[in-house]
């Protein structure tokens, strides 16, 4: 393999991981087209590769999809148990290299060099990830390998589903790069690049870098070294997770505050255990609230001590909520937390000793429960309405985020 200074990185992507999942857990859907998403106003989360077949494809409005593939298999999103998968896929990938990126539940950025003793050439290395995987999981992976980091991105999509594709020669590989399969090139600057005749990626290196960069900003510089296949960027391992949150789309506008206070206990006790989970506590609560008319706003208040309690969480959310004036109808509600730091640092309250070993051990049984019964085996008072909200207008979508750095 050519390449800068004899890299090789890899990008292993699961496929159709959350749909592959399902799969796992329900055998009895082999074969069958499976759709996770929720609600009717929701969108697709992941479509196995036999519903991407009727057109059915990630981002898309469940309505649309529920009419391309009317006898699709559709399922609500279960995040505990596709981060408890992730975990598994993730201590695999680091036992091939400790350079080990992960970059969201599902794909991950290995550096493999100097590992040829251990895993051989990069093909035989992809192999033996692929077999690693799949023994541990039950699950496939495609793997791309290149000597940079954006090729092995786009080599690993190259060859899906249970892929390996693998960059040998840096010049030709890139001759064969779209536009569209380039991060960061939207619809938009291909169809201003397509104008000017455009539409692959070494084809950029006509304008020369001055006209790229007036022609894309800023962006344009980054545009002109990836045309020459230059990304210096390479595998960067634990890299700082910034926040966490979690957001909902509801089934029908609502400016009820009791119905969006009982959502916003029931997405604060989803943050505190993912909090809890990744052994983090925040001092900054923010509030998210987007309009009838997709106006997106929100709020932040930053607390005098870092916490992890789903109580806490909530009585900021809704002290935030209660202070925005405006009436709504609302479609979206979210609550997020940031400044994150490991449990017990920083100063504590001199009287606060007691209430915090509590909510502590309040969150640990919450947390065991949850584990074992799924996360409707708890449900306060306070959720009711929206319960029974949900029960009368179908199930909303969920969506679940940590935000790297």
């Amino acid at each position: 393999m050519q390449g800068l200074e004899g890299q090789v990185l890899a990008h292993v992507d699961m496929d159709a991981f959350y749909a592959a999942v399902e799969r796992l857990d329900q055998p009895q859907l082999a074969g069958a087209p499976i759709i996770v998403g929720g609600g009717k106003r929701g969108v697709v989360a992941a479509a196995s590769y036999e519903a991407r077949r009727f057109g059915v494809r990630s981002a898309m409005p469940m309505f649309e999809a529920r009419s391309r593939c009317p006898q699709g298999v559709f399922l609500t999103p279960r995040m505990d148990r596709y981060r408890q998968v992730s975990r598994r896929v993730m201590e695999v990938l680091a036992g091939f290299s400790p350079l080990l990126e992960p970059v969201s539940v599902d794909e991950a950025y290995l550096d493999l060099t100097g590992t040829e003793r251990l895993w051989g050439p990069p093909a035989q290395a992809g192999m033996a990830i692929k077999r690693a995987m799949q023994q541990a999981t039950g699950l496939t992976c495609s793997v791309g390998i290149a000597p940079v980091r954006f090729l092995a991105k786009i080599a690993s999509d190259r060859d899906k589903p249970d892929g390996l594709t693998v960059v040998g020669d840096l010049e030709i590989f890139l001759a064969t790069v779209s536009l569209k399969e380039v991060p960061g090139v939207g619809a938009k600057a291909r169809q201003r690049l397509g104008e000017m005749g455009l539409t692959r990626l070494v084809e950029l290196r006509k304008l020369g870098p001055e006209r790229l960069e007036r022609v894309m900003g800023v962006f344009g510089h980054r545009l002109w070294d990836l045309a020459w296949g230059r990304d210096e960027s390479g595998v960067t391992p634990g890299r700082e997770v910034k926040s966490v949150s979690n957001e909902i789309t509801l089934e029908a506008d609502t400016g009820d505050r009791q119905v969006l206070a009982a959502h916003l206990l029931g997405l604060s006790q989803k943050v505190a255990r993912r909090l809890r989970g990744q052994e983090f506590c925040g001092r900054t609560v923010t509030l998210k609230l987007k309009h009838r008319d997709h106006r997106l706003v929100t709020r932040s208040i930053t607390l005098a001590q870092a916490t992890d309690a789903a109580g806490e969480i909530f009585a900021a959310a809704r002290e935030l909520m209660e202070a925005y004036g405006a009436p709504g109808p609302f479609r979206l509600i979210g609550v997020g937390v940031s400044h994150l730091s490991a449990p017990g640092q920083g100063q504590t309250e001199l009287f606060g000793a007691e209430k915090t070993g509590r909510n502590q051990a309040l969150g640990r049984a919450e947390d065991a429960i949850v584990a074992r019964f799924g996360e409707k085996a708890i449900t306060r008072a306070a959720q009711i309405p929206a319960s029974q909200a949900s029960l009368d207008q179908g199930p909303s979508k969920g969506h679940n985020k940590v935000k790297p750095e």
